[in-house]
């Protein structure tokens, strides 16, 4: 099947991955309703079609945080990417940047911060803060050096959402010896996979935090391991923490009220993404576009605001810039297409969402997606 859409490229992620891995990215927390209704509730927004407009010129380009991005979209922070395609966060990073947009490594990449910045494009760092402050302070300072030059601090995964695909598919709650079982079958079914990933791709660690861990060496090893030091006790108070050792722009994921939008502004961070951890998290709440109007006409004057979770196409990407978000962060959407095919289907996907972006803009009469706003939708 050739790919003409993210879907297309969910479905050829599903044929190619391991079952334990399709599930992990594609599933959501508990009864995945909030997972669906990030794609509904942006599915369910009209576009305003207009006509008769000279479309001669179109400007895609967007400056935030002191970076230019040739489209409002970036890469979002994914965990593990490394075992959808081989070395997959260093395939992701380089596609990106061919695109001109940012690539936001995960703390719980396969690939470490060092690797991705091999490929000629410092990431944004995304920070999950965990109970070994020492630990967390040499990680800042790497990236630093390394000059990233925007932090994500993820601040909604104070403790790991329940997920029951990955009990189903035996990625988590399975013996050893099940697991072991289930990840042969696995490979022998998926040889594709096991050839790219499983024989060349290694290691199969989680790069960034590999030297925190004093046993075990798979990548499940290093997920328990995450899990119990995720840290509880954070408040606004540890971005005074992180800034002792970060100086740069600081972004903070994971807000869904407007009093917590409000709260990071008076932190001092410098932008926010509207997220709801693509429904991996706290299942039952609302949608990220229904959240981000409210938020936006709160403090979008004071940061830069962010959207992510239910990013399909280019044209919910005009329905949230039009909405308040300076740019939408994809996370499901690359990671698909990485399982797919690793860097080349990646890159497919950005130009499709280029595109259908460009049809969005031109047949609603937006031909700056700076100017984009309220207008370019048929609101009740």
């Amino acid at each position: 099947m050739r790919a003409a859409s993210v879907s297309d490229f969910r479905e050829l992620a599903r044929r190619r991955l391991p079952k334990i891995f399709f599930e992990y990215i594609d599933g959501g927390s508990y009864a995945e309703v909030t997972l669906a209704r990030n794609v509904r509730d942006l599915e369910e927004i009209a576009l305003r079609q207009r006509v008769m407009v000279d479309m001669t010129q179109l400007s895609m380009t967007v400056e935030t945080l002191g970076q230019t991005l040739a489209m409002p979209v970036g890469l979002a922070p994914v965990g593990m990417a490394g075992m959808y395609g081989r070395r997959g966060e260093a395939q992701a990073a380089r596609a990106a940047a061919a695109a001109g947009v940012p690539f936001t490594l995960s703390t719980v990449g396969v690939c470490s911060v060092e690797e991705v910045s091999q490929t000629g494009t410092p990431p944004w760092f995304q920070l999950y803060m965990l109970k070994d402050r020492g630990y967390m302070r040499e990680l800042l300072g790497r990236a630093k050096d390394l000059g990233c030059p925007v932090l994500v601090f993820t601040v909604d995964l104070p403790t790991p959402g329940a997920r029951y695909r990955d009990v189903r598919s035996g990625f988590t709650g399975a013996s050893k010896l099940e697991s072991a079982l289930t990840q042969a079958w696995d490979g022998i079914t998926h040889p594709g996979w096991t050839w790219d990933v499983f024989v060349h791709g290694r290691p199969h660690t989680l790069g960034s935090v590999a030297g925190a861990l004093q046993q075990g060496r798979r990548v499940t090893d290093f997920l328990a391991w995450i899990a119990r030091n995720f840290d509880r006790s954070v408040t606004w108070k540890d971005l005074d923490w992180v800034r002792e050792t970060w100086d740069g722009p600081i972004v903070v994921k994971g807000v869904l009220d407007p009093a917590d939008a409000r709260d990071a502004v008076k932190a001092g961070a410098q932008g926010l993404v509207v997220s709801n951890h693509g429904g991996r998290q706290l299942d039952g709440v609302r949608s990220t576009i229904s959240a981000l109007p409210a938020i936006a006409d709160a403090v979008g004057g004071d940061l830069e605001v962010y959207m992510d979770g239910g990013v399909r196409s280019g044209l919910d990407v005009l329905k949230a810039l039009a909405l308040g978000a300076k740019a939408c962060f994809v996370g499901r959407a690359w990671a698909y297409a990485l399982g797919a095919g690793g860097e080349p289907q990646v890159r497919k996907m950005l130009d499709i969402l280029r595109s259908e972006l460009a049809v969005a803009m031109i047949l609603t009469g937006c031909n700056d997606v700076r100017k984009a706003g309220r207008e370019l939708l048929d609101l009740p």
